[in-house]
């Protein structure tokens, strides 16, 4: 009880409370500025330091308000990215695009396949997996990627690269590896123009898993997000891990910090997604000296701002 009565006590005299209990009811009115330093508190409950920022969560929100190129915008576009990627590696590395489409009703699904993947090219993470067309509820899928298209996925988290997307719907091939049932993600996490470690994320249909390794493929311990536990079983180093760290390099290049998604089925490669902001920063490590030990990695490119 005493312990209770002293967190409510911290709550009512923070002097913080206030403006974070606002940043989630109006947090579009706020400034980009404002609104990483109230999310960055309620998440860790201390400070954002822009001045001076050390750490890998302090580093990525400096970046989302001072790196800001244009080409971030096209790099983050779930379509323009493909064409982006294939004109740097190759097209033999790129998911075949069915089609693309400015509104939801415009696609005739007596026309695509009966397997496919869905998706909003402005969005993070809202995909939708059809195995079976005949099985597809219409109506579900068009009311949430009408709401997708109706919002900007920037003002969640100020993630400046897609501010500016054009809100369309991405119908691709349906792609699953060995498993026979999904695609482990192969997210590269490269640092100024270097691929340092290899993030697998599995198991997206039963129990999610994260998987740290560096490019020797040896397992690292540590988590980041922090709340996902190991696979039971050690991954095995996909075929030509190798060739995706050299496509993964070749991607990253000039860039303080970035990462490249990548697809492996039976060998094969194929391009994902780019991300310049994973977890927006917001994750948090396991154990957390880890989010030292990144944000060392990271070298920004401007003077710090005050």
């Amino acid at each position: 009880m005493k312990n209770g009565k002293s967190r409510l006590k911290r709550t009512i005299t923070d002097p913080l409370i206030i403006p974070v209990w606002f940043l989630f009811r109006f947090k579009f009115l706020l400034s980009d500025r404002l609104c990483l330093r109230l999310l960055f508190y309620s998440r860790f409950g201390r400070k954002l330091n822009l001045k001076n920022p050390i750490t890998f969560s302090e580093k990525l929100q400096w970046l989302k308000l001072y790196d800001r190129k244009s080409e971030y915008t096209l790099m983050v576009d779930k379509y323009e990215a493909k064409k982006y990627v294939a004109n740097i590696i190759g097209e033999e590395f790129i998911i075949p695009t069915i089609g693309v489409w400015d509104k939801f009703d415009d696609i005739d699904f007596n026309k695509l396949p009966e397997q496919f993947a869905l998706k909003c090219t402005h969005d993070s993470g809202g995909v939708i997996i059809c195995r079976d067309k005949s099985k597809l509820d219409i109506k579900a899928t068009r009311r949430k990627i009408n709401k997708l298209l109706k919002y900007n996925y920037y003002y969640d988290l100020r993630e400046w690269p897609y501010k500016n997307v054009k809100p369309r719907v991405l119908v691709e091939k349906y792609m699953v590896d060995e498993s026979g049932v999904e695609l482990k993600d192969y997210k590269f996490f490269c640092f100024n123009g270097k691929v340092r470690y290899c993030q697998i994320i599995a198991g997206r249909q039963s129990k999610t898993t994260i998987d740290f390794y560096d490019t020797e493929w040896c397992h690292q311990d540590f988590h980041e997000p922090e709340v996902y536990p190991y696979s039971e079983v050690k991954q095995e180093s996909p075929l030509h891990f190798k060739k995706m760290i050299q496509i993964a390099g070749i991607l990253c290049k000039n860039i303080p910090f970035v990462r490249i998604d990548l697809y492996n089925i039976n060998g094969q490669i194929f391009f994902g997604e780019i991300t310049f902001t994973p977890t927006s920063g917001l994750g948090g490590f396991s154990p957390s000296v880890w989010d030292y030990k990144f944000g060392n990695l990271i070298k920004l490119p401007l003077p710090v701002q005050k």
